[in-house]
């Protein structure tokens, strides 16, 4: 099997780096599998890879069969893009493994693992959207403005002056920088209200 060795390391935790490069030497070479990339990166996990992204494509043209990682956190950013790219992974038919985990994906076990792993990203997801919800509905109840900002709402006026005076919509909508559909709900609204109050 043709795999591919994938190592991160913190600006201030470079010490480590040695140690992932050899643990995953050791392990390829009990597998008995034959390493053709050695992919190293330095930096932050809340920045972009690029070197893991190139890795991913390098994957998907199936130029290696597998990718080895020391932990989980190495290749991961949190639970949802470790899912992610472990789904991207599968998709194309090439197997991952976690040296320190115990994670391999090319096992049923592992398979299975995985899984596991989606399902409690799903699960973080859903939290996440229940604490946003709450908190708009909080935000709501004590009177404050949620959403993003009705700027097209407040230019009712400007838009019912320029129509009036035959400026076409899509020019409206240039002028004052709002789009077109919003010209057209506005203009609507103006004249529902109108109707309204002759009645």
């Amino acid at each position: 099997m043709r795999v591919a060795l994938y190592t991160r390391v913190s600006t201030h935790d470079q010490q480590t780096l040695p140690l992932q490069v050899d643990a995953l030497r050791e392990y390829a070479k009990w597998r008995e599998w034959e390493v053709l990339r050695e992919v190293s990166e330095i930096g932050s996990g809340a920045v972009k890879r690029p070197q893991r992204e190139e890795l991913i494509k390098a994957a998907k043209r199936r130029e290696v069969d597998a990718i080895l990682v020391w932990r989980l956190d190495r290749w991961g950013r949190s639970v949802a893009d470790l899912v992610n790219s472990l789904a991207e992974l599968e998709a194309v038919g090439v197997a991952f493994v976690s040296v320190t985990e115990a994670l391999d994906l090319t096992t049923p076990a592992g398979r299975a693992m995985a899984a596991m792993v989606a399902v409690f990203a799903q699960f973080e997801r859903e939290i996440l959207r229940e604490r946003v919800k709450a908190g708009i509905a909080h935000a709501k109840a004590k009177g404050k403005f949620t959403g993003r900002p009705q700027t097209a709402a407040k230019r009712g006026a400007e838009v019912e002056t320029l129509h009036t005076q035959g400026v076409s919509q899509a020019e409206i909508a240039r002028r004052l920088g709002i789009g077109r559909t919003s010209v057209r709900r506005l203009l609507h609204a103006s004249a529902t209200s109108k109707t309204q109050k002759e009645k």
